[in-house]
Protein backbone atom coordinates (compact mmCIF):
# COMPACT_ATOMS: atom_id res chain seq x y z
CA UNK A 1 0.00 0.00 0.00
CA UNK A 2 1.55 3.53 -1.23
CA UNK A 3 1.45 5.51 1.54
CA UNK A 4 2.76 9.08 2.88
CA UNK A 5 2.96 9.95 6.47
CA UNK A 6 3.65 13.50 7.99
CA UNK A 7 5.09 14.16 11.44
CA UNK A 8 7.14 16.74 13.48
CA UNK A 9 4.70 19.57 13.19
CA UNK A 10 3.68 21.98 16.41
CA UNK A 11 3.07 25.41 17.71
CA UNK A 12 6.38 27.31 18.08
CA UNK A 13 7.29 31.37 18.17
CA UNK A 14 8.60 33.00 15.42
CA UNK A 15 12.25 32.71 15.30
CA UNK A 16 12.52 28.98 16.50
CA UNK A 17 12.92 25.86 14.83
CA UNK A 18 10.73 22.75 13.58
CA UNK A 19 11.52 19.38 11.79
CA UNK A 20 9.51 18.11 9.62
CA UNK A 21 9.33 14.16 8.76
CA UNK A 22 7.24 12.14 5.84
CA UNK A 23 7.68 8.86 6.18
CA UNK A 24 7.00 6.50 2.65
CA UNK A 25 6.03 2.93 2.12
CA UNK A 26 4.66 0.98 -0.44
CA UNK A 27 7.06 2.43 -3.60
CA UNK A 28 10.73 2.82 -4.39
CA UNK A 29 10.92 5.96 -2.79
CA UNK A 30 14.87 6.41 -3.62
CA UNK A 31 13.77 7.37 -7.40
CA UNK A 32 11.31 10.13 -6.96
CA UNK A 33 11.55 13.48 -7.27
CA UNK A 34 9.45 14.82 -3.48
CA UNK A 35 8.12 17.89 -2.69
CA UNK A 36 6.81 19.80 0.66
CA UNK A 37 3.83 21.58 -0.12
CA UNK A 38 1.64 23.74 2.14
CA UNK A 39 -2.22 24.41 3.23
CA UNK A 40 -2.37 27.74 4.68
CA UNK A 41 -5.75 29.12 5.63
CA UNK A 42 -7.37 31.08 2.99
CA UNK A 43 -4.80 30.51 0.93
CA UNK A 44 -3.87 27.81 -2.16
CA UNK A 45 -2.02 25.21 -1.27
CA UNK A 46 1.79 25.94 -2.53
CA UNK A 47 5.11 23.92 -3.28
CA UNK A 48 7.73 24.70 -0.01
CA UNK A 49 10.67 22.93 -1.49
CA UNK A 50 11.84 19.77 -3.64
CA UNK A 51 14.39 17.65 -3.76
CA UNK A 52 15.33 15.28 -7.15
CA UNK A 53 16.54 11.53 -6.28
CA UNK A 54 20.17 13.06 -7.18
CA UNK A 55 19.30 15.07 -4.29
CA UNK A 56 18.91 18.60 -6.28
CA UNK A 57 16.72 21.14 -4.50
CA UNK A 58 14.39 23.87 -5.36
CA UNK A 59 12.66 26.43 -2.55
CA UNK A 60 9.88 28.40 -2.56
CA UNK A 61 11.60 32.48 -2.39
CA UNK A 62 9.59 32.89 0.72
CA UNK A 63 11.40 30.08 2.30
CA UNK A 64 15.04 30.30 0.81
CA UNK A 65 18.16 30.08 3.04
CA UNK A 66 15.21 29.27 5.94
CA UNK A 67 14.24 25.90 5.00
CA UNK A 68 16.60 22.87 4.10
CA UNK A 69 15.35 20.10 2.54
CA UNK A 70 16.82 16.30 2.42
CA UNK A 71 16.23 13.09 2.01
CA UNK A 72 17.61 9.16 3.91
CA UNK A 73 16.47 7.10 1.34
CA UNK A 74 17.64 3.82 3.40
CA UNK A 75 14.75 5.43 5.99
CA UNK A 76 12.15 5.91 3.09
CA UNK A 77 12.06 9.32 4.89
CA UNK A 78 11.80 12.84 3.29
CA UNK A 79 12.45 15.98 5.90
CA UNK A 80 12.26 19.67 6.13
CA UNK A 81 14.08 21.44 8.43
CA UNK A 82 12.75 24.90 9.06
CA UNK A 83 14.56 27.68 10.78
CA UNK A 84 13.38 31.31 11.66
CA UNK A 85 10.06 30.51 11.48
CA UNK A 86 7.82 33.44 10.81
CA UNK A 87 3.91 33.60 11.66
CA UNK A 88 3.15 33.39 7.80
CA UNK A 89 4.96 29.83 7.52
CA UNK A 90 1.48 28.86 9.34
CA UNK A 91 -0.19 26.06 7.65
CA UNK A 92 -0.81 22.38 7.12
CA UNK A 93 2.01 20.69 5.41
CA UNK A 94 2.46 17.50 3.33
CA UNK A 95 4.32 15.69 1.36
CA UNK A 96 4.45 14.13 -1.99
CA UNK A 97 6.16 13.00 -4.67
CA UNK A 98 6.38 13.58 -8.71
CA UNK A 99 4.04 12.26 -10.11
CA UNK A 100 2.30 12.46 -7.07
CA UNK A 101 0.82 9.81 -4.97
CA UNK A 102 -3.38 9.99 -5.43
CA UNK A 103 -4.27 9.71 -1.78
CA UNK A 104 -2.23 12.28 0.04
CA UNK A 105 -1.28 11.83 3.70
CA UNK A 106 -2.74 13.84 6.89
CA UNK A 107 -0.32 16.70 6.73
CA UNK A 108 1.07 18.28 10.10
CA UNK A 109 0.19 21.25 11.14
CA UNK A 110 2.65 23.76 12.13
CA UNK A 111 1.72 26.89 13.96
CA UNK A 112 4.22 30.25 14.20
CA UNK A 113 2.91 32.28 17.01
CA UNK A 114 4.21 34.34 19.74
Amino acid sequence: QVQLVESGGGLVQPGESLRLSCAASGYIFSIYTMTWYRQAPGKQCELVAQITSGDLTNYADSVKGRFTISRDNAKRTLYLQMNSLKPEDTGVYYCNRIPPIFTWGQGTQVTVSS
